[in-house]
C-alpha cells in the first residue's frame, strides 16, 4: 500500500479561522445587554451605548488598517486585530462593574472587528484568487469572508447567551470561551501565506488612506444607499426586538435575546451562498432583493412594536437577517467588480463603516423612545428603507 498524501490545507481556510474569532469577539456582547441591565444595574442607554461604542473603534480598524495592511501585508495587521480582541475580552471579563473598563473593551472590539472586515475580507478575496486558489468560483472572494463573519457573529452570540443564561460565573465565562479560541487559531494564522507582494511600491500613509473608489459612481448610486442597511438590519433585529417584547418573557428575556440573534444570523449564513445564483436570475440585482426585504421586515418590527408579540419578533428576525445575508454579500460583489488589489482593502473599509453607521440606530431609538413611541419611529424608518430602495434601482438602471 502506497503512503497516503497528507492534505493540503487551501491557505483561505487557515486565514479564515481568524475572521472567525474576530467576528465573535465583536458580537458576543449583545445578548449579553439584559445581564448588564439586571446584573450591573445599568441603565438601557448605557446598555445601548456599550453596544454602540465599539463602533468607535472600527473606524480606525476599517480604514486605517487597510491602508496599512496596503503597505506592511494583511498578515500583521489581522495578527494585531486577533490580539487586540483578546485584550478586549479580557477587560471585558474583568471589568464587569466598570464602565471605563467595559468601554474600553469595546472599542478594542471594534478595533479587532474592523481588521477583520476591511483587510481580512480583502485578504480571504486574495487567497481565493490565483495563485493561491485555482478552482474557487468567482463570487467566492465576497462569498467567503462575509459567510465566515457572519458565522462568527452569530455563534458568538449563541454560545455567550446561552452560558450567560444558564452557565456558572456569567459575567466571565463567555469571554474566557473567546479568549481560548483566539488562542487555539494562531498557529494556523501564523502558516498562512502573505498576499501583498513585498515589491509594492507606497508614497505615502497619507495618499495610501485616500479611497478614490469612494467616489465611483456606481459606488455612490448603488452601494451608498443599502450599506447603512446591512447592519441596520441586525440592529433593529436583535437589539430593539428584544427590548420590544420582554415584558412578556420574564426571565426568559436573555436566552430570547440569544435565539433572536442566532435566528437572525443563521438566516444570514443560509442566504449568503445562494446570492451568486440570484444575481444570476436578476441579472445583477440582487441588492434589490436584498433592500426588498428589508422593507418587509421594517415593516414587521413596526407590527411587533404594536402587537408586542415575541413570535412576531422571531418572524422579524427571520425576514431581516435574509435581507443582512443577501445584502451585504451582493454590496461586497459590487465594490470587488469596481476594485483593483491596490485598493480593495481601503474600499471595503469604507463600505463595512458605512454599513454600521445602521448599529448605532438602537442608541439613537433608545435616546429617542422617551419623545416618540417606537411605532412612528420604525414607521418612518421603514419610509426611508423604501426611498433607498427605489434609489439603488435608479442607480443599477443608470450605471
Amino acid at each position: 500500500m502506497s503512503p497516503r498524501t497528507p492534505r493540503v490545507i487551501p491557505p483561505w481556510q487557515l486565514a479564515a479561522p481568524a475572521l472567525f474569532v474576530m467576528a465573535w469577539g465583536g458580537n458576543h456582547f449583545t445578548p449579553l445587554l439584559h445581564m448588564y441591565e439586571t446584573l450591573g444595574h445599568y441603565s438601557t442607554v448605557t446598555a445601548d451605548l456599550f453596544l454602540g461604542l465599539y463602533v468607535v473603534g472600527l473606524v480606525p480598524g476599517l480604514l486605517l488598517a487597510g491602508a496599512l495592511s496596503d503597505r506592511y501585508g494583511r498578515k500583521p495587521l489581522v495578527i494585531a486585530g486577533v490580539v487586540a480582541g483578546i485584550t478586549a475580552s479580557v477587560l471585558l471579563g474583568l471589568g464587569f462593574s466598570s464602565e471605563v473598563i467595559i468601554c474600553l473593551g469595546r472599542f478594542l472590539a471594534g478595533l479587532s472587528v474592523g481588521v477583520a472586515m476591511s483587510v481580512g475580507t480583502a485578504w480571504l478575496k486574495e487567497l481565493s484568487s490565483a495563485p493561491f486558489d485555482l478552482v474557487a468560483r468567482p463570487t467566492a472572494g465576497a462569498r467567503r469572508p462575509a459567510l465566515t463573519l457572519t458565522i462568527g457573529f452569530g455563534l458568538g452570540a449563541g454560545v455567550s447567551g446561552v452560558l450567560a443564561q444558564w452557565g456558572p460565573l456569567p459575567t466571565l465565562l463567555p469571554y474566557a470561551v473567546h479568549i481560548l479560541l483566539s488562542l487555539a487559531i494562531l498557529p494556523a494564522l501564523l502558516r498562512t501565506p502573505e498576499s501583498v507582494p513585498r515589491s509594492r511600491v507606497h508614497g505615502s500613509l497619507w495618499l495610501d488612506l485616500q479611497v478614490p473608489l469612494a467616489g465611483h459612481r456606481r459606488f455612490l448610486r448603488v452601494v451608498l444607499p443599502t450599506a447603512p442597511w446591512v447592519f441596520g438590519a441586525a440592529g433593529i433585529a436583535y437589539a430593539m426586538m428584544p427590548k420590544l417584547v420582554e415584558a412578556q418573557l420574564g426571565e426568559l428575556n436573555l436566552a430570547f435575546a440569544t435565539l433572536l440573534t442566532v435566528v437572525t444570523l443563521g438566516t444570514g449564513a443560509l442566504v449568503q451562498p445562494q446570492v451568486s445564483r440570484l444575481n444570476s436570475i436578476t441579472h445583477g440585482r440582487a441588492l434589490l432583493v436584498g433592500m426588498g426585504l428589508m422593507v418587509v421586515g421594517v415593516l414587521s418590527a413596526v407590527a411587533t412594536s404594536l402587537t408586542l408579540s415575541p413570535a412576531l419578533a422571531l418572524g422579524t428576525g427571520i425576514l431581516l437577517g435574509a435581507a443582512y445575508g443577501i445584502t451585504v454579500v451582493a454590496g461586497l460583489v459590487e465594490i470587488q467588480r469596481i476594485s483593483t488589489p491596490t485598493d480593495l482593502a481601503g474600499i471595503t473599509g469604507v463600505y463595512y463603516s458605512l454599513t454600521y453607521v445602521g448599529f448605532l440606530l438602537p442608541v439613537a431609538f433608545a435616546s429617542l423612545s422617551g419623545f416618540v413611541g417606537y411605532p412612528l419611529m420604525l414607521s418612518l424608518l421603514a419610509v426611508a428603507c423604501a426611498g433607498c430602495l427605489a434609489l439603488t434601482a435608479v442607480g443599477l438602471r443608470r450605471t
